[in-house]
């Protein structure tokens, strides 16, 4: 978990500085940093929209997993990469479908970027959708919560993570050639995977990229049995031979196998500030998952495989300027996204198909008497289909413009922020015979406002507090859903009459970015008006139960804490240790708590550093969850132990690394209470893990 370095790609959240933080022509895009020798703290910066600044200048939560963690954590989702990193948790269903959650919020709430674009696919629609980004191809992935998230969107109410990539470049390359590489294997699903990338100086300032990536898996392994406790006992008591049989059912998980393969290229212009390039790429995958088993014989369980193709265009622009403006930045993508939901005999039961685009124009102020900032433009189109057996959805069609600005105060100790959004929102629906639905189409103005401040309080600590007032627009599914749902094993009913969902949210944290001590801690709280979410109505259809969209109020709050502090030198080793907590809970006013909470987590590491060796002994404790949503299970307490060491064999070239990880070292049973699946499928057992990096 290293926050040394951030870059909010494509100036979405620029917060200027004093030109004394400025970075060389050469590091804005973090590559210094991993040219740096791999036991070198010193460089405790961020780095926002191309701009360095001490980390404790940056209001709201921030993480970033770089090159050097991403070969450790990496997995084939973006939610099993980042389930670790602190306020975050994972919808964990399977090892390839699962999306971020971000202190206790999912789904529509959070976005998931590339690059500063969105991943432009169905994946936040249900927890069976993997998101169309494969954690292979980053160079490093940032996680951004609080009110500064929302210049992302409205949809970024709980956070954004941001998958930055090397596909349009950046920079000229040094000695006329970047090579990036990673090898991976995992025994707990015989993971397999590989991604290389290169960059190369054309001549006249022109670059151009290639990248490709393959990761393959069987079925994944678990540490015990596959149904929880109370499952097996419902099975066990069975007075049907094969439904007794589920009860004995360990090790691994069927359906679980995947691959993906990806290739990308990309060309650029770039001469100092001035930079403009493009890039194009094509994403495959074929997943399955897990199998939902079934206690009552008269139901089938499916074994659904889903089979994904994606072929995206993206741009990038920044030019720079002169007089009280510094630089104008460009940012679109565009893709044709499409995936098949197939039978066990291979068949397609049901296709979903979506075309759209974003873009975004940003114009970034030059810092007058400590003043500066940014301002721009926002424009989200996209159409989306289903066609099958379990439509649950009329062709939809949604846009969105927005405009933001974000403005910041830099006087002495104190630093002052203030970000204004305001979206044009309109989504709209085609009539559907099968589905019963009429011709519908909602309109919809929200603004969200943020203000807070810092102040240094000595001693490298200092202390902050944010006050926001935030707004988001239903999405598609929330209005217009009217159908069986397999991905949640509902029929879903959606309320065109919805309002759209407000919350008042304040934020304290206190930092120490400096010294062999640094610590940052976050505590928030967000009381929703009109916040929307699923509640059972007691009726069935098509043999599922129903589940309608519904509104009221709700309170979110929690803390996260991290904490890391050198131990000094023993044996020849110097050590490190490392704390994280978190906590999210949540309530909804009529309704009881609120689902898919994720319970109390710590995280305790161990760090030593000998020579051309680094080490890692962690462990991670989820407590108990009792607290549950209407038909949710108890969900047990789980410690889990991880070891991992990178060898650094060439001391003239710090670029390759070899490293061997032990996850779920003692095979334990996990279940992941923010997962759909936790009682039929838990998290991998013992994995044993060989990874080698080369940068050059």
């Amino acid at each position: 978990m290293n926050h040394r370095c951030l870059l909010i790609a494509g100036g979405l959240a620029a917060l200027p500085l004093a030109p004394a933080f400025a970075a060389p022509p050469h590091a804005q895009d973090g590559d210094t940093a991993a040219r740096q020798p791999h036991h070198d703290h010193a460089d405790d910066q961020i780095v926002v929209t191309g701009i360095r600044r001490p980390a404790g200048d940056v209001l709201g939560g921030v993480s970033v997993i770089d090159r050097a963690d991403l070969a450790r954590e990496v997995r084939p989702s973006i939610g099993e990469t980042l389930a670790r990193q602190p306020g975050l948790s994972a919808t964990s269903f399977g090892p390839t479908a699962s999306r971020p959650i971000i202190r206790g919020l999912s789904g529509d709430r959070i976005r998931v970027l590339t690059d500063g674009i969105g991943s432009l696919d169905v994946s936040s629609s249900s927890a069976d959708h993997a998101p169309a980004i494969n954690p292979l191809t980053a160079e490093r992935i940032e996680v951004l919560r609080g009110p500064s998230a929302l210049l992302f969107g409205s949809s970024a109410i709980g956070g954004v993570v941001n998958v930055i990539d090397t596909r349009i470049p950046r920079r000229e390359p040094e000695g006329g050639y970047d090579v990036d590489a990673l090898l991976t294997y995992g025994t707990a699903a015989k993971e397999r995977s590989a991604n290389i990338a290169t960059s190369v100086a054309l001549g006249s300032h022109w670059v151009g990229h290639v990248d490709g990536n393959w990761s393959k898996s069987d079925d994944q392994r678990t540490g015990g049995y596959l149904l929880s406790r109370g499952l097996r006992e419902q099975a066990a008591a069975s007075p049907f031979e094969e439904v007794r049989d589920l009860a004995a059912l360990r090790g691994r998980l069927p359906n679980t196998a995947a691959e993906a393969k990806e290739l990308a290229g990309g060309v650029a212009y770039v001469d100092g500030p001035l930079n403009i390039g493009a890039s194009v790429t094509r994403h495959t995958a074929l997943y399955g998952v897990p199998i939902r088993f079934s206690l009552n014989p008269a139901v089938e369980a499916e074994a659904p495989r889903i089979d994904v193709e994606q072929t995206r265009y993206d741009m990038r622009a920044e030019v720079p300027l002169s007089g009280a403006f510094r630089q104008v930045r460009l940012r679109g993508g565009y893709a044709n996204y499409r995936h098949d939901e197939l039978e066990e005999d291979g068949a397609i039961g049901t296709s979903f198909f979506s075309k759209g685009g974003e873009g975004r124009a940003e114009l970034v102020q030059n810092e007058r008497g400590g003043w500066g900032g940014t301002s721009g433009v926002q424009y989200l189109g996209r159409n989306v289909r289903i066609r099958g057996d379990e439509k649950f959805l009329p062709d939809s069609r949604q846009k969105q413009l927005g405009l933001f600005t974000m403005q910041t105060l830099i006087s002495g100790p104190v630093r002052l922020e203030g970000g204004a959004r305001l979206e044009f929102s309109r989504l709209s629906a085609d009539q559907d015979d099968l589905l019963g639905t009429p011709e519908q189409s909602r309109r919809f103005r929200t603004l969200s406002l943020s203000a807070g401040g810092s102040y240094d309080l000595g001693s490298d600590w200092r202390a902050g507090l944010t006050l926001s007032r935030s707004a988001r627009a239903p999405s598609i599914d929330e209005l217009f859903a009217n159908g069986p749902h397999a991905g949640t094993q509902a029929f879903e009913v959606g309320d065109p009459d919805l309002d759209p969902e407000r919350s008042l949210s304040a934020e304290a944290s206190l930092r120490r970015s400096e010294g062999p001590v640094k610590f940052t801690g976050t505590l928030y709280f967000s009381r929703f008006a009109n916040f929307i979410y699923q509640a059972p109505t007691g009726s069935v259809e098509e043999v599922l139960p129903v589940y309608s969209y519904r509104q009221g109020r709700a309170k979110y709050y929690g803390f996260e804490l991290e904490a890391n502090a050198h131990l000094g030198k023993a044996l020849g080793i110097d050590w490190d240790g490392e704390l994280v907590a978190d906590a999210t809970r949540a309530t909804i006013r009529g309704y009881g708590p609120a689902p898919q909470i994720p319970p109390l987590r710590m995280i305790g590491a161990l760090k030593g550093t000998i020579g051309s060796f680094d080490g890692r002994l962690e462990a991670e404790h989820a407590f108990r969850q009792n607290r549950n949503a209407d038909l949710e299970t108890e969900t047990p307490a789980y410690t889990l132990v991880n070891a991992s060491v990178d060898w650094h064999p060439l001391p003239d070239n710090l670029g390759l690394t070899l490293s061997l990880a032990a996850n779920n070292i003692f095979d334990v049973v996990a279940r992941r209470h923010a997962s759909l699946l936790k009682d039929y499928a838990p998290l991998a057992g013992r994995d044993v893990r060989l990874s080698a990096t080369l940068h050059l």
